[in-house]
Formats: C-alpha cells, sequence, structure tokens
C-alpha cells in the first residue's frame, strides 16, 4: 500500500471525512490499491446495522430515507446514506437522481453518497460493498442503502444489508402487482409510504393479505415458523415524518430479532460468501487482463459473433490458457 493511502487510511479512521470522502472515490473508480485499504480496516468492521431500501420509482424512497435518518439522529446513531442511481451512458456517473434531493445541508451526523450503478444489474454498485465497509469503520451506527428502484429487479442489495425494506405507495399502477414476487419476497419490513393518499389502506391490506399467503405456504412445506419474524408493514408519510419513528422501530426490532435468533451470524456468512465471489471475479478480471490470453479474447469475441463458437466454449478456452494441463 502506498504511503499516500496508508495516511488516507490513517486519517479517516481519525475521523477526517474528507480522507472518507477520497476513499470512497478511490472505491467507487476501482482503485486497486483499495484493496490494501480494505484489508487494513477489516478488524475494525462488521458493527453497523446495514439497512437496505427499494421499491418502484414514485414510491419516495429518497424522502423516506432522509426522513429515516433524521429519526436515527434523534435517537444520537451516526448514519452513513448510499444513493444509488442510475448511470449515464455518456459519462459513466450517476444521473440526476439524490445529488439534487439531498438537503442542502446535510447534517452533521450524516455522510451522504450517491454513486452510479454502472450497469450492475440488481439497483446495486459493484463498489458498494467497499463503500460500506469504510462507513462501517468510520464509526457509523446504520448505513442506509437506497437502490436504483427498478421497481423489480432491486433484489442484490439482500447480499449487502441485514435489513431490506420495500416501499410501495397507493395508486401507482394495480397497487402491489406492480411490485412482483422477486422483490417483495426479500422484505424484512414493508412500508406503504405516502399513507396519506386514497388507497393506502388496500395497500396495506394487500401486503398483509400476501404475507399470511407465504406464512401459509411454507408452513405446508414444511418451512418457516410462528416463532420466526413476521414482516410488520409500516404506513408513513415521509415528506411529513409521520410514522417514520414506528418504522425506526421496527428496524430496531428486526436487528434485535436477529441477534437473538442467530439469524445475523447467519447473514454475515452468507454476505461473506457473495463477498468472496465477487473478489474472485474482480481477480480473475484482472488476471484475464494482465495476461497474454487478452490478445485471444479479441479473436474468440469475433468467433462467437460468427457462431463459430458459444460463450461458454470460449470461455473454456480462456480459462485453459490460463491453467494449461488444469
Amino acid at each position: 500500500m502506498s504511503d499516500a493511502l496508508i495516511e488516507l487510511a490513517r486519517r479517516m479512521l481519525a475521523g477526517d471525512r474528507r480522507a472518507l470522502a477520497r476513499l470512497i472515490t478511490l472505491a467507487d473508480d476501482g482503485h486497486p490499491g483499495l484493496a490494501h485499504v480494505l484489508r487494513e480496516i477489516h478488524p475494525r468492521t462488521g458493527k453497523a446495522h446495514v439497512i437496505g431500501i427499494t421499491g418502484p420509482p414514485g414510491a419516495g424512497k429518497s424522502t423516506l430515507v432522509w426522513a429515516l435518518a433524521a429519526e436515527y439522529l434523534r435517537r444520537e446513531r451516526q448514519v452513513g446514506v448510499i444513493a444509488i442511481d442510475p448511470t449515464s451512458p455518456f459519462s459513466g456517473g450517476a444521473v440526476l437522481g439524490d445529488r439534487v434531493r439531498m438537503p442542502a445541508n446535510t447534517p452533521a451526523g450524516v455522510y451522504f453518497r450517491s454513486m452510479a450503478s454502472r450497469g450492475q444489474l440488481g439497483g446495486t454498485s459493484r463498489s458498494v460493498r467497499g463503500v460500506v465497509h469504510l462507513l462501517d469503520s468510520f464509526g457509523k451506527d446504520v448505513i442506509l442503502i437506497e437502490t436504483v428502484g427498478a421497481g423489480q429487479s432491486d433484489v442484490a442489495v439482500r447480499t449487502l444489508a441485514h435489513t431490506t425494506v420495500v416501499v410501495s405507495v397507493p395508486g401507482l399502477g394495480d397497487d402491489i402487482q406492480m411490485l412482483k414476487a422477486g422483490i417483495l419476497e426479500i422484505a424484512d419490513v414493508y412500508v406503504v409510504n405516502k399513507a396519506d393518499r386514497d388507497g393506502a389502506d388496500r395497500t396495506a391490506a394487500q401486503l398483509a393479505s400476501m404475507i399470511e399467503i407465504g406464512r401459509e405456504s411454507a408452513r405446508a412445506i414444511g418451512h418457516g415458523s410462528d416463532d420466526g419474524w413476521v414482516p410488520p408493514v409500516v404506513r408513513t408519510v415521509a415528506l411529513k415524518g409521520e410514522r417514520v419513528d414506528e418504522l425506526a422501530d421496527a428496524l430496531d426490532a428486526h436487528r434485535t430479532y436477529l441477534v437473538q435468533s442467530g439469524r445475523w451470524d447467519t447473514l454475515v456468512r452468507a454476505q461473506a460468501e457473495a463477498e468472496l465471489q465477487e473478489a474472485l471475479l474482480v481477480r480473475l478480471e484482472q488476471l484475464l487482463a494482465r495476461s497474454p490470453v487478452a490478445a485471444r479474447k479479441d479473436q474468440l469475441i469475433g468467433d462467437i459473433a460468427a457462431r463459430k463458437l458459444d460463450a461458454y466454449q470460449a470461455a473454456d478456452a480462456l480459462l485453459a490458457m490460463l491453467a494449461p494441463g488444469a
């Protein structure tokens, strides 16, 4: 690790927000030296409660995130906010998004960062896990991750968060029908935001019914237990700050449940497995880029396009060149 990175890491661990900002930028840019920084700070991570917030566009996720951050500040918690925005096809940066929705003056106890998804599927950014570790080691008690908001595919946050919140809102299409099973099933807490609108009662009732049907189905096939966590449905009006305290209570209750049931350790292990898989992919890409097989890659791409090989055959050919005789 270079002396400059060592100094940045030292300053960040001492509470320097500018050093934290610089390290997050390096993480977002995929700087190779960041791996050494993450190695140094790793023993000081694992304390923060990471909360993923997802749902369709128009559900008011950004407003809810800021209302929730303010509530946690009232509870004397330090808060980190990571907002994942769509990627510009021209600059590669975040498109508008939360940079224009964030408060003009971020409170001292909150650290906010908007990041581009950079084409990553699942509503998150590839570098977000490293940013979570940086914020965790910086001393943030709660880290809120707001996904892009594709509505049906923002499920990758489950591999990052201890608690996942799915936000819906009355009046968007056919109520919860626009939230398909994939995203609904990842929720630990459901929120009906903008609950002062007509139809909020119906949306909340549909969610409660769906939860019960899911539990009955799980019991029928021998999974699930009445002693487990039952996802609550919380109605909020984030713009007015209404019932956000109830949401914070539900999130704290879920963390307590995870710890007391042993599920926290299970989640941490599953996230470690996902992180290892991501690290292996990064290292493989770096190995391919540095090795002589990189020159062969263009030819194989041409063979795939010409239908001479399929992608799996080409991948096998590249791997065979990396490890001949294996």
